[in-house]
């Protein structure tokens, strides 16, 4: 976090996945220094470095950069190792489990996505700072943020893509602010540019019961340059969430309708089924068995072509009408 990217770096991994037979479509994700959200005289320094990446990114080919904004911690579960009637295991968060949690010791939770010192010592140190920065003083230092890093991004061919906050409300005493709707838009206000623009994942803003995701997507469209598309099931009172299968009869989310708001608006940007569970026995980083994500991605491309030939059949029959 806050190191430059060496061309030479991503320029190997270019290499190494068009070896596969693969494009290099988007990086996931140049993290954001804590100095830059907190605000501190140092975030100059780090812009500085997180520009010189997305000049090295432009350089290397590479159209997609995703980040988010999160304070201290990025995707926060309780439980990591939640157990499904089919003996699958998923990730899940029960409030209750959260709030008993001590925020000092999450490192003990190893979550897969965290970057950083979440020792007992760092975390106090960052608590601490983030006493003095409400949620309206952090989207100040977001917007500082934006305004000098999206002109380069323009001007460099990359495309910045903004993760919402997962879950989409605020844990441990921390402000979250990217988690609605509203929040979107404001975000593509602070500098009116299609480099500025959206990770739109349906499973962080889809914990949020309130969030309608196709209207988001029909809203947004062409400011959505990375799509998160996975399902959650809202389970018990208040916050609680489980992940679930893609498939929209497993979980919360009616994953057809997303799907076919992005077909909509014409969406031609990156998308990956994001998380899944953990199945077949596999062993590995929880949220990421490749078993669950393949389904998912099969199921994904199968509704895309599903809507594809409906609209198909229904253009031919108006033709012949």
């Amino acid at each position: 976090m806050g190191e430059v990217w060496p061309l030479d770096k991503i320029g190997a991994h270019r290499e190494r996945i068009e070896a596969a037979g693969l494009v290099f479509t988007a990086i996931e994700s140049i993290m954001v220094h804590e100095d830059i959200k907190l605000g501190r005289p140092s975030r100059d320094g780090y812009i500085a470095a997180y520009i010189e990446s997305l000049h090295n990114t432009g350089k290397a080919g590479v159209p997609v950069v995703t980040y988010n904004f999160m304070p201290v911690v990025d995707w926060f579960r309780s439980d990591l190792q939640h157990r499904n009637t089919d003996g699958s295991t998923c990730l899940a968060y029960h409030e209750a489990t959260a709030a008993r949690l001590d925020p000092l010791t999450l490192s003990d939770l190893d979550m897969p996505a965290w970057v950083g010192d979440h020792s007992p010592e760092g975390m106090r140190e960052l608590f601490a700072a983030y006493r003095e920065v409400p949620a309206e003083k952090l989207w100040e230092n977001l917007a500082y943020f934006l305004e000098r890093v999206v002109p380069e991004a323009e001007a460099c061919g990359v495309k910045l893509a903004l993760h919402p906050d997962d879950p989409p409300w605020p844990i441990f005493g921390l402000p979250r602010i990217i988690v609605g709707e509203a929040a979107l838009e404001r975000v593509l206000a602070i500098v009116d540019s299609p480099a500025n623009g959206l990770a739109l994942c349906s499973g962080s803003l889809g914990a949020g019961r309130d969030n309608d995701l196709p209207r988001m997507i029909r809203r947004f469209g062409p400011r959505i340059h990375f799509a998160h598309v996975r399902n959650v099931k809202h389970v018990g009172p208040d916050h609680d969430f489980t992940e679930a299968p893609h498939p929209s009869a497993f979980g919360s989310l009616d994953i057809y309708s997303i799907m076919k708001a992005y077909h909509e608006v014409g969406f031609e940007g990156v998308m990956r089924p994001d998380h899944g569970r953990m199945i077949w026995g596999e062993q590995g980083k929880a949220g990421y068995g490749l078993y669950d994500r393949a389904l998912g991605a099969t199921y994904l491309y199968g509704i895309w072509e599903a809507i594809e030939r409906s609209r198909e059949n229904t253009k031919s029959m108006k033709t012949r009408l």
